[in-house]
């Protein structure tokens, strides 16, 4: 016999003992006075997976009329997040905020404190290509060798150029902490003409932060990313071997939106050479606009599998779609609010293709740091 689900006053029920015993051993719903309450998605995919049959007032209820009974925002990502996490034989449940779970251990990152020089010179500044040059062989010497910044000639060959290249936040770094000038434009209208991009300060407050943190920051352009990051010590051509970067950085401003297949790309590519994705989400702090975490994911201990009635959640779940765009500010109150509760936050992506690919998003602790970043970690459940 299929399993039975009964809806009253749109309550979705499991009252037959047989079902009610079955369901209960697999952790659905909640229960109560003898019956199972279920959720629309666990209900959903009683109906789709497991050939249940759902009637109201002795009427059958087919899989199309129970979704657009509880049609809300973000059903289909939230119902396609939940039947992958249950096909994977995982338990997943409805998120609730209480508890305390410390789950969440922060990664840690090394600090160094750094004083750069003050420089008494001038460099031309080409404003269609944002880039910069500094012909004094001196200081751009001094520079590059001993602080990394700027570009000899071109990456890896460096050799072949006698002139230091800087880039837009190099020199603006220079401008604004070292003292250099800029020849053919005033202080004023170099600044302005570089934050008629809306975007400028943002990623330079993070390029900035980190500089001053002992990194050396470089351009991602090649990883699909804003910036790679070298951990303090790292300079050009050190030792033997080139020095290569083993993290990545992307700038997510929280008033900015980013369409989520985007987002996912950039991970991916990071993952795929290697290297560790970092998000950072500048920004004044606001009032998300919406929850976004829908679910309590209880993930694997020591070959087997958690459960509700012996374990405590692993990590919080946020269900998107390729095609959905997605807030900096409500992405930073997810991660804030699972912080709260000691989990980390997992992102369950679901492509055209209704595959669920999984983001867990990681603290990292980055000292004398005013902003918040986050490693991403791309997981097979």
């Amino acid at each position: 016999m299929p399993i039975a689900i009964f809806m009253e006053n749109n309550v979705l029920k499991i009252k037959n003992p047989e079902d009610y015993e079955a369901l209960r051993k697999s952790h659905y719903g909640e229960k109560q006075k003898g019956e199972i309450v279920l959720t629309p998605e666990e209900a959903m995919y009683l109906i789709e997976v497991r050939n249940a049959v759902c009637t109201e007032n002795g009427r059958n209820v087919s899989f199309s009329e129970l979704a657009s009974r509880f049609s809300r925002d973000k059903l289909f990502a939230e119902y396609m997040t939940f039947r992958d996490w249950r096909e994977r034989g995982l338990v997943i449940k409805p998120y609730k905020k209480d508890g305390k779970y410390e789950k969440n251990p922060t990664v840690k990152y090394p600090s160094r404190e750094t004083k750069f020089p003050k420089i008494h010179t001038e460099a031309i500044f080409f404003k269609d290509d944002m880039m910069a040059v500094l012909e004094d062989e001196k200081i751009g010497k001094e520079l590059y060798y001993n602080y990394w910044i700027g570009q000899y000639g071109s990456y890896k060959a460096e050799g072949r150029g006698k002139f230091l290249k800087l880039d837009k936040f190099e020199t603006y770094f220079l401008v604004k902490n070292c003292g250099l000038n800029i020849a053919n434009m005033a202080k004023k209208e170099f600044e302005s003409f570089l934050n008629e991009d809306k975007d400028f300060e943002s990623m330079y407050n993070v390029y900035e932060d980190w500089r001053m943190n002992g990194f050396v920051v470089k351009t991602g352009f090649k990883f699909g990313t804003h910036f790679r990051i070298y951990f303090p010590g790292a300079l050009p051509g050190k030792g033997k071997d080139w020095t290569h970067s083993k993290h990545v950085l992307h700038v997510f401003p929280r008033n900015k939106r980013m369409l989520i297949a985007e987002w996912a790309r950039a991970i991916r590519v990071a993952h795929g050479v290697r290297k560790t994705f970092i998000l950072a989400i500048p920004g004044k702090k606001t009032k998300s606009e919406k929850g976004l975490i829908s679910f309590f994911l209880y993930h694997r201990k020591n070959n087997n599998i958690e459960t509700p009635d012996k374990d405590t959640p692993s990590f919080a779940l946020v269900s998107l779609s390729e095609e959905e765009m997605i807030g900096g500010n409500e992405l930073a109150g997810a991660i804030e609010e699972a912080k709260g509760l000691g989990l980390d936050v997992m992102l369950g992506i679901v492509d055209r293709e209704t595959s669920v690919t999984y983001y867990r998003v990681k603290r990292i602790e980055l000292p004398n740091s005013k902003y918040e970043y986050y490693e991403i970690e791309w997981i097979q459940p």
